[in-house]
């Protein structure tokens, strides 16, 4: 297995543990993951995720809550449409109360 796909599927393991109704970050993710400073590529293997069913890539959102990855699901406003689905208010584009249910992998998995 290549090492980008093996990466993917670490990420996918971390995303598919994040529970409804909260959110996560890239950032966070890889942190988790051990390779801090590849947050672009937690977003990469998001993107590549929207035909695998069961991850809910809907839920990572950028470092300040932002819905940065909006543009690459199918159809207009999914993304938001997923998240408000699960009682997540948005605003432009925004998690409101983002520090409340932000999910850290770092300090909920072992």
């Amino acid at each position: 297995m290549n090492k980008k796909l093996y990466f993917f599927k670490k990420v996918y393991s971390v995303v598919i543990k994040i529970p409804y109704g909260r959110v996560s970050t890239y950032g966070a993710i890889a942190n988790f993951l051990g390779t801090k400073k590849s947050a672009r590529v937690v977003g990469w293997a998001m993107n590549a995720s929207h035909d695998i069913k069961d991850i809910p890539s809907h839920r990572v959102v950028n470092r300040i809550g932002l819905l940065s990855g909006k543009n690459h699901f199918f159809g207009k406003n999914l993304m938001q449409q997923l998240l408000e689905s699960e009682g997540i208010e948005l605003k432009n584009d925004k998690v409101v109360n983002f520090e409340n249910i932000f999910w850290d992998p770092s300090f909920e998995l072992k």
